[in-house]
């Protein structure tokens, strides 16, 4: 119970203490603990593009992002640095007791530092009181997001064949599912 109301605490208020114990200590504080998730919204989209060119190859056109932000079984939202810069988004839709993650992303820059792993957390507790289960697609050429998937705990369910778009074609997509249990 304590560590549910521990997350509720760290998604609700900003903890300026950890700014200051991260500047007049470096590496006291842990860099994905310095990053705010919020409500994306129209203004963040040249950010949250220029994120999505620089880690696809086929990114998501801009109209796409404002079909996400428009519909209202979609959730969108950028983590940002303490200087205010986008670092990451990530976008899930919730439907019939269903969850379905559309988009995760981190700028290069900021990679292998805990922000998708913060944003897929944010994602799972999300989604675990409103709905029973959360799937999502991966390239197989994603062994990394693979890796970070399956340690939270989805599972391969199947294969959508020639999903992606890719270089010499189509490339088939791994669908995985996390089954949702609800915190008591």
């Amino acid at each position: 119970m304590w560590k549910l109301l521990r997350k509720l605490k760290d998604l609700v208020f900003y903890n300026a203490d950890r700014e200051f114990y991260a500047k007049v200590f470096p590496g006291s504080v842990k860099t994905k603990d310095l990053l705010r998730i919020r409500q994306m919204d129209t203004g963040d989209l040249p950010a949250v593009l220029e994120i999505e060119v620089q880690n696809y190859e086929f990114p998501w056109p801009e109209e796409i992002f404002k079909d996400c932000l428009r519909t209202m079984t979609y959730t969108n939202w950028v983590l940002e640095a303490p200087d205010d810069v986008i670092v990451g988004y990530c976008i899930i839709s919730v439907a019939a007791c269903e969850a379905h993650i559309m988009n995760l992303s981190v700028n290069p820059l900021h990679q292998h530092q805990g922000a998708g792993r913060k944003m897929l957390e944010h994602m799972i507790e999300y989604a675990r009181s409103r709905a029973e289960c959360i799937f999502l697609e991966v390239r197989p050429s994603n062994p990394r997001a693979l890796k970070i998937y399956k340690k939270f705990g989805f599972h391969e369910i199947g294969v959508r064949k020639a999903y992606y778009p890719a270089t010499n074609g189509r490339e088939d997509a791994i669908m995985l599912e996390l089954e949702l249990v609800p915190m008591l």
